[in-house]
């Protein structure tokens, strides 16, 4: 069968690969070329580099009547998605005889929308996994084709997990759609209970603070890395916080002090050693580094203004 696949980021290019795998794939959709570095020059998504060096034909549409043109223009009977980054209007929904399945990095109801991954690290979670679901005109309401289930370990981040998540978004394309696109498989209505939105995240949710509960911060550290990056606030000026883990020691909420020469932040209920960190302008370090290079001196959270 004929397929057209709409993706962007890295974590969207293990299922292009495995659609080769099940599908003709006629065409790849993708995001235009962004700024990025430095230097601000335009850079390709993940996907369009990924499709080139597979040999497929890209397009790159700019608006949604662009998308709809490219859409209407291909020969192509299903679509998939996997984190395209556009909502996708309901005339381009049905312009494919087979319609448009989607790779979303939860186990749905849980967590639709923008930012399913991060949110479920946030909120504890226990378990998270993909679903193969065919789109509708809702976000993320469309019936469900299949679902693998895969525990988060405590110690993932957003990147590791969306990465991990990635590859079992493929393995669904492999093993469920040749089934679906045969009439072998069926879609099922999502349940009505358990349904929670994964607003889009912003940088300034990704402020630690001192009044927060230890177990928040530690988990906003993992959520938020490596985007938007979870970070501090110090008289001293701006630092990243790139990984931490809970000691067992009593700070003062809001206290950055050495402990054994690392830094350590306090926290409701306990503190965090800052393992790695970025101060503004500068690289990455190990928080023993950047404490020895403030020669041991203590600091503190300034609290988010209200």
């Amino acid at each position: 069968m004929r397929a057209l696949f709409l993706g962007t980021p890295a974590a969207a290019v293990p299922s292009l690969a495995a659609l080769a795998d099940v599908a003709d794939v006629e065409l790849v959709v993708t995001r235009p070329d962004r700024p990025s570095g430095r230097s601000r020059r335009p850079a390709p998504p993940a996907v369009k580099l990924a499709a080139l060096e597979f040999g497929f034909p890209v397009a790159q549409p700019d608006s949604v009547d662009h998308l709809r043109r490219v859409v209407d223009e291909t020969p192509a009977e299903v679509a998939l998605v996997v984190a395209y980054g556009r909502i996708l209007p309901s005339d381009v929904i049905a312009a494919l005889p087979h319609g448009f399945l989607n790779v979303h990095f939860s186990l749905l109801p849980r967590w639709r929308g923008a930012a399913p991954v991060e949110r479920a690290i946030l909120e504890g979670d226990a378990e998270t996994g993909v679903t193969l679901m065919i789109i509708d005109e809702g976000l993320d309401t469309g019936p469900v084709v299949s679902a693998l289930e895969t525990p988060i370990e405590p110690d993932e981040t957003g990147g590791s997990l969306t990465a991990r998540l990635s590859y079992l978004g493929a393995k669904l394309v492999d093993d469920v759609v040749p089934d679906y696109l045969a009439g072998r498989r069926r879609a099922a209505a999502q349940l009505a209970a358990g349904v929670t939105i994964a607003r889009r995240l912003t940088r300034d949710e990704a402020r630690l603070d001192g009044s927060w509960s230890v177990t928040r911060a530690e988990r906003a550290v993992r959520a938020f890395h490596p985007r938007p990056g979870a970070w501090i606030e110090t008289p001293e000026g701006l630092v990243k916080v790139l990984a931490a883990v809970p000691v067992d020691i009593e700070l003062s909420p809001g206290a950055i002090q050495p402990v054994d020469g690392s830094p350590c932040a306090g926290f409701e209920g306990g503190a965090l050693e800052l393992i790695e960190v970025q101060p503004a302008g500068k690289r990455p370090v190990g928080g023993r580094a950047w404490m020895h290079g403030r020669r041991g001196r203590g600091t503190t959270m300034l609290p988010a203004p209200t």
